[in-house]
């Protein structure tokens, strides 16, 4: 049984509709709603302590965005993940992180390394929950867009942040994981202490890679590669 939504936080500079959809998004990426699962207005709606009519208009954004499919005569549901779009966000994300590493790596200061660091500092044992777990490692590769210096390059990330998310989410859920990532950042950050350019980028490509051979491992190797995990399809 998934953990439940918890009830939204009322911003008086956002439409209620905005907020239920921003919180429904994450639980997608987070993967407290899974792929397969059916989006059931009433109980999300009570989940979050709103009415349904937030949470239907949410639903259809969500489906604009690609992050719920609509299936005639049956409702929602949170979309599956293909193979095709898993090997180009990772195709990409390799690449542009990559580059970001290698730039990071000559314009990088001392304070930011020294915050970077910080991050990698493990948790206690009882904090290492999932969303604390994704909250760290998005931090330690946001430094280093920062890094960067390329505003472009940062905004390209920034496109693919959601995608990005979800994939680590499901990685990093992976047992053991977290901690290996942990030890490819500490290298990573040796590199870009060192401004050595080309190590921070072959290392950072690495472990991109690595993440994704990760993720390879958490799906059924017979699904097709254009196939959905899970397929939804109509009776």
């Amino acid at each position: 049984m998934r953990r439940k939504l918890v009830p939204v936080k009322l911003d008086s500079y956002k439409p209620l509709r905005e907020i239920v959809f921003e919180s429904m998004r994450d639980a997608i990426i987070s993967g407290v709603l899974k792929p397969g699962e059916r989006l059931m207005e009433i109980q999300l709606a009570e989940e979050m302590g709103v009415s349904r009519t937030p949470v239907r208009e949410a639903i259809r954004k969500l489906e604009l965005e690609s992050f719920a499919v609509m299936i005639p005569r049956k409702g929602a549901y949170v979309a599956g993940v293909s193979y095709k779009d898993f090997a180009e966000v990772f195709e990409m994300r390799t690449a542009l992180e990559g580059l970001a590493a290698g730039l990071a790596a000559e314009r990088i200061t001392a304070d930011e390394i020294e915050q970077m660091e910080r991050v990698l500092l493990l948790p206690d044992a009882e904090e290492m929950d999932l969303e604390k777990i994704v909250e760290r490692d998005t931090d330690f590769h946001d430094l280093i867009y920062k890094a960067s210096r390329n505003n472009r390059l940062q905004q390209m990330l920034a496109n693919l942040r959601e995608q990005i998310q979800r994939f680590r989410a499901t990685s990093l859920a992976v047992p053991g994981r977290y901690i290996d990532a942990v030890k490819e950042h500490r290298v990573i950050v040796e590199a870009l202490a060192e401004h050595n350019s080309e190590l921070a980028k072959e290392l950072m490509e690495t472990h991109i890679v690595t993440a994704e051979n990760v993720m390879f491992q958490t799906f059924n190797p017979d699904v097709p590669d254009d196939g959905d995990i899970p397929t939804i399809t109509e009776d």
